[in-house]
């Protein structure tokens, strides 16, 4: 690894979080289930751990004010813009593939 600084790991680990944000906000037609099916990850994951973050350094943050920062724009209209309904191919591959607790 580099010697980066402090200052610059952070800066350039921003710069490419803000860049996959821009990245899936190109890829609408890239569903979640599609993610956690290939990645084990998706928005709402993504969302979740940015709220963790912020709450971790003191700085409330709700999950619907995550979900606007990840998806651009309201969740709920992410949804009604973009959303599909899963196929059944899709549901099956991600009760096989999903973190069992």
């Amino acid at each position: 690894m580099s010697d980066f600084t402090k200052d610059q790991q952070t800066e350039f680990e921003a710069a490419a979080f803000r860049r996959l944000l821009a990245h899936l906000g190109t890829r609408s037609d890239v569903q979640n289930i599609d993610l956690m099916n290939l990645a084990g990850f998706c928005r709402n994951c993504l969302a979740n751990w940015y709220r963790e973050a912020a709450e971790a350094s003191g700085a409330p943050l709700t999950k619907d004010e995550a979900r606007e920062i990840v998806y651009g724009m309201p969740y709920e209209e992410w949804r009604e813009r973009h959303q599909r309904e899963a196929t059944e191919a899709q549901k099956t591959a991600f009760e096989t593939s999903r973190p069992k607790e």
